[in-house]
């Protein structure tokens, strides 16, 4: 069985760490489904998905990371029409969906796993689809 469902994440800044988690779980509390997989997509070219610790300073050490990574002040291309290469380049890096297990009800994750979904070219409302497969 396949259950489907979507929420909206209103972000507040160009780049951002939102961590949805709650939002993810209720969706499967919702399905009543207990075993399976759980797939989280964003359907947008300029955000992405990942699990990690959900702990403040390793927020700002993410954001440090990915800035070091694809630093602000190179002359890209795609800059000329949207001056959004930045958010692009990150969303390889990163990507835009996360598949964890379902195991009695539950996200079957690490004790410290959250679901953050990464604004990179924000403030936007970002579209959250979330599909449980199982039983």
């Amino acid at each position: 069985m396949v259950y489907s469902a979507e929420f909206t994440v209103r972000t507040r800044n160009k780049v951002e760490l939102v961590d949805i988690t709650s939002q993810a779980r209720e969706v499967i509390g919702n399905s009543g489904l207990k075993e399976g997989m759980v797939l989280v997509f964003v359907p947008h070219a300029t955000a992405a998905l990942y699990l990690n610790e959900h702990e403040s300073g390793l927020l700002s050490d993410v954001l440090s990371f990915l800035r070091s990574l694809i630093p602000e002040n190179k002359a890209y291309l795609h800059n000329r029409i949207d001056d959004n290469a930045t958010a692009h380049l990150g969303s390889i890096l990163l990507k835009p969906f996360v598949v964890m297990p379902l195991r009695a009800g539950q996200l079957d994750v690490g004790t410290w796993q959250n679901l953050f979904l990464v604004e990179m070219d924000g403030p936007r409302t970002r579209r959250v689809i979330v599909k449980v497969i199982g039983e």
